[in-house]
């Protein structure tokens, strides 16, 4: 048979007299209470300073519930799904639209320079017309005939 006997910690059985102030853990020096006896190292601080983000992320994993870390994955990929099909429709429509353009608007736009050229080309030879009235009126235009060839 096993026989149990209790042994009390020094600290929970003194208890410590109080100071003037009845305060019970100042010191005399004011100065913050600490304690010696304590297992933590330093030792555990320089493992922090080399963890990344990532690894302190991942250790997160755990926390978070599974139903919760597959709602999270399923609206990522939801949005990751969107972004590629937007992007891929953007593409192809800038695809169609330039292509579109150069194949109707160049051709159409040769076409309407022409156009401005005979209309520049009638104006000038209307203003010739009124030039050659001003100098010489009253007088008609002279018509050639046109001479056969031989």
């Amino acid at each position: 048979m096993v026989k149990l006997h209790e042994v009390e910690d020094e600290a929970f059985t003194d208890k410590p007299a109080p100071s003037k102030n009845d305060a019970l853990l100042v010191s005399d020096d004011e100065e913050d209470y600490t304690d010696t006896e304590s297992e933590i190292s330093n030792e555990s601080d320089d493992e922090v300073e080399e963890e990344s983000l990532a690894d302190r992320l991942s250790a997160l994993k755990d926390i978070v519930p599974p139903s919760a870390r597959r709602a999270v994955t399923t609206s990522a990929d939801t949005l990751t799904s969107f972004t590629k099909a937007s992007l891929s429709f953007s593409g192809k429509a800038l695809w169609i639209i330039s292509t579109s353009a150069f194949l109707i608007g160049v051709p159409w736009a040769l076409a309407y320079a022409e156009e401005e050229q005979y209309i520049q080309m009638e104006r000038e030879q209307g203003m010739m017309k009124g030039a050659n009235e001003m100098l010489a009126p009253g007088s008609e235009p002279q018509k050639q005939e046109a001479q056969p060839t031989l």
